[in-house]
């Protein structure tokens, strides 16, 4: 029998999580972000959830094949572009749309020989400082850019840094506004935080929104709102079994470094899971995780293949019960990754993205 921790993607909650973005803002088409091999979940185990978005997102040229070759005859944005001049070939060859956020790849553009223009997202650094073209000089690439015979359509993007806290996104749109207000071409700008929390007032009108980390079930302004505030669904459930107990007396302690010791006699579960899964090590006694559907909490430090659970509020579990680290029970309880993300000082991005590929993955 093989070990027995296993990851699933809920096809379903994808559906859902896309419709709820959808709704944020109906006007707008929908890039689904899948960069990451989807956040971690596997661009294969998503694909069936997300296909009814109006294209896919993502970084690399691997990525763009694989979601040609399950089917998808939509649009395909590279979000970081092309990193080399060979790379313009296979984007003609795979129909890919790609970012531009620098002069290098203008002059790529304008090296290319090609019977195909390429569509070209234009992206602006409007004060995020790491892709794009401050506003000062966006306007004269862009004309640049209109000038080479191998560019089709200009669409004009940016990225916002502060969606999700006070700062907002106002002082970036009006940059990003006042810059491109009488450029022709789409527009793009918001991601999960800035869809969910500013759509709605109208600031952010856009052609196309870029969700990602809303589709997989992650609040993307979490403590503030969780994802049951957002109505977002969990995606990835990580779950796996209790494989021994044990009985332990006031003054035992558990597990490396002895950091977790028993005030009062005490039943503790170890479960097949730990940092080489992918679950964080530094996650402290008192992270979150369910045994049967029920909350309890880890004790002592996270081995590399086993961690410590405190059985105290699981009466009825033993050898074989079932434990989830993160997501949904088998009998439907949930816990959100971002609570989990939260006890191990990051954000649940890390947590789908470090799953290791000694762990199975399942489309639910």
């Amino acid at each position: 029998m093989p070990r027995p921790i296993q990851a699933f993607v809920h096809t379903d909650a994808l559906r859902h999580n896309l419709e709820r973005v959808r709704a944020a803002a109906p006007d707008a088409r929908v890039w689904a972000v899948v960069k990451a091999n989807a956040y971690g979940h596997g661009i294969a185990h998503v694909f069936e959830g997300l296909r009814g978005a109006d294209g896919f997102a993502l970084l690399d040229l691997d990525e763009a094949q694989r979601m040609r070759s399950l089917g998808w005859r939509g649009p395909i944005l590279l979000l970081e572009g092309v990193f080399d001049m060979r790379d313009l070939e296979l984007c003609s060859r795979l129909d890919l749309w790609h970012t531009v956020h620098c002069d290098e790849q203008v002059d790529m553009l304008s090296a290319h020989k090609t019977q195909v223009p390429h569509r070209i997202f234009l992206k602006m650094n409007s004060g995020m400082n790491r892709l794009g073209f401050t506003p000062a000089r966006f306007r004269s690439a862009w004309t640049r850019l209109n000038q080479l015979p191998q560019v089709d359509e200009i669409s004009l993007a940016t990225h916002f840094s502060d969606a999700d806290g006070p700062k907002g996104v106002a002082e970036q749109m009006r940059v990003f506004t006042k810059t491109t207000e009488d450029l022709p071409g789409e527009r793009t700008t918001c991601n999960s935080a800035g869809l969910l929390r500013h759509a709605s007032d109208g600031a952010v009108a856009a052609d196309w929104v870029r969700p990602g980390i809303a589709l997989y079930g992650s609040s993307p302004d979490f403590p503030e709102r969780n994802i049951a505030q957002w109505d977002l669904q969990p995606t990835l459930s990580l779950r796996s079994r209790l494989i021994a107990t044990q009985d332990l007396q006031a003054g035992d302690s558990v597990g490396y470094g002895s950091t977790f010791t028993a005030d009062t006699p005490m039943r503790i579960g170890i479960v097949a899971c730990g940092y080489a899964d992918g679950y964080p090590r530094h996650c402290p006694t008192g992270t979150p995780v369910m045994v049967d559907g029920v909350r309890t909490r880890t004790l002592g430090r996270v081995s590399m293949d086993m961690i410590a659970l405190d059985l105290t509020s699981c009466a009825d579990s033993g050898h074989g019960s079932e434990v989830t680290l993160w997501g949904k029970s088998s009998s439907g309880s949930v816990l959100p990754i971002d609570e989990v993300a939260q006890a191990a000082g990051t954000v649940g991005y890390e947590l789908m993205c470090a799953l290791s590929g000694r762990v199975g993955i399942t489309q639910d």
